[in-house]
């Protein structure tokens, strides 16, 4: 018969702590949007494809085009993330598909994350009119403005 000591409960309870410390660095996948199959955006034929065959084939777009719905965008993304680390994102794309006068599919283009750019943010404020205020000022700066509860 086995007998529990107090080295093999260590050896257990590290075990186990182990393993539930491990299980919480699984990687974690996200799907965001709509990444239409390579299969799928074969079967849309420029010159035939109507837009029902696209909503068919495809779904509904991520969005339209402003200004005109000639153009549909279907946008999706991938990522994964490692535990708390930050998430890699792994695949990008934006399929535009563009329509003639008369629905049938004229075009259709596919962006992935190698064609997308870099875009270096601004970090200026906008300035404001005015005086800035301190704390105090803030929270005290009211005091006396209002009129008395005599019914001013």
């Amino acid at each position: 018969m086995f007998e529990f000591t107090l080295p093999h409960l260590r050896r257990l309870l590290f075990a186990g702590t182990a393993a539930f410390l491990l299980a919480g660095c699984a990687e974690r996948v996200d799907v965001r949007g709509n990444l239409p199959d390579v299969e799928q955006v074969v079967e849309i034929q420029p010159g035939l494809s109507t837009r029902d065959d696209v909503v068919r084939i495809l779904g509904t777009p991520s969005t339209l085009s402003s200004f005109q719905d000639r153009t549909w965008y279907y946008i999706g993304q991938r990522q994964e993330q490692f535990a708390f680390l930050r998430p890699d994102v792994t695949d990008r794309s934006v399929l535009i598909v563009t329509f003639d006068e008369r629905g049938l599919v004229q075009e259709t283009r596919l962006n992935t994350i190698e064609d997308g750019r870099s875009v270096d943010l601004v970090d200026r404020e906008t300035p404001t009119e005015g005086r800035e205020l301190t704390v105090l000022q803030q929270l005290f700066g009211n005091l006396g403005r209002f009129p008395g509860s005599t019914g001013e």
